[in-house]
C-alpha cells in the first residue's frame, strides 16, 4: 500500500504555484488508485436583511399556525401578541421551544423579539415563533445560517392533520361496531 496523504508543505507548494513531488506509484493490487479530492467550494455569504428600523422581518409556519416575527439586538426580551413570553406560552416546554434557536446559535439575551402569532394552538404557534426566530435570525447574521440549519430550525414542519373522510369517526377512526 502506498501513501498518498498530502502534507501542508504539498499545500503551500501549490499555493506558490510549483508542483508537489509526485505520488509513488500505485501497484497492480490496488486498482486505479485514490480518486482525486473534490474542488473546495466556498460558502456564499448571504446579504442581511433590515427593514427601516434596522429590525430582520420573518414568517414562521407550523400546522395551522402562522407568525410574523421581528427581531432586533436587545436585552433578550420576547413579546407575542403583546404579551410576554411567560404569560403567552404559560407551559415551560413551549418557552424552550421558541428559545432553543438562541441556544443552539449560543446568542441567549442578545435579541429582542417581538412576534404577531394567529391560527393553530399553542403547541403549533410556538412551532411557528421558533421557525419565524430562527428564519429572521438568520437575515439579520447571515454567518449564524450554517449552525441554525444544521439544527433542522429552518425547515418548516409540513405535517398538518389528515382531514376527516365520510363513513368514518374521524380522519382513520371507525365507528364503534356493533354486533346486534
Amino acid at each position: 500500500m502506498s501513501d498518498t496523504r498530502q502534507s501542508l508543505s504539498d499545500l503551500a507548494a501549490l499555493a506558490g504555484g510549483e508542483a508537489p513531488a509526485p505520488a509513488p506509484a500505485a501497484s497492480a493490487d490496488e486498482g486505479a488508485g485514490a480518486p482525486p479530492p473534490p474542488p473546495q467550494i466556498e460558502a456564499v455569504l448571504r446579504e442581511q436583511q433590515l427593514d427601516a428600523y434596522g429590525r430582520a422581518y420573518a414568517t414562521g409556519r407550523r400546522k395551522d399556525a402562522v407568525a410574523r416575527v421581528w427581531l432586533k439586538p436587545g436585552s433578550g426580551k420576547i413579546t407575542v401578541n403583546g404579551r410576554d413570553q411567560t404569560v403567552y406560552f404559560a407551559r415551560p416546554t413551549l418557552r424552550l421551544v421558541i428559545n432553543q434557536v438562541f441556544d443552539v446559535a449560543e446568542r441567549q439575551g442578545q435579541y429582542d423579539v417581538v412576534c404577531t402569532v394567529t391560527g393553530g394552538g399553542l403547541s403549533g404557534q410556538a412551532g411557528a415563533v421558533k421557525h419565524g426566530i430562527s428564519q429572521a435570525l438568520t437575515r439579520y447574521e447571515p454567518a449564524l445560517r450554517t449552525a441554525v440549519k444544521r439544527a433542522g430550525f429552518l425547515t418548516r414542519d409540513p405535517r398538518v392533520v389528515e382531514r376527516k373522510k365520510y363513513g368514518r369517526a374521524k380522519a382513520r377512526r371507525s365507528f364503534q361496531f356493533s354486533k346486534r
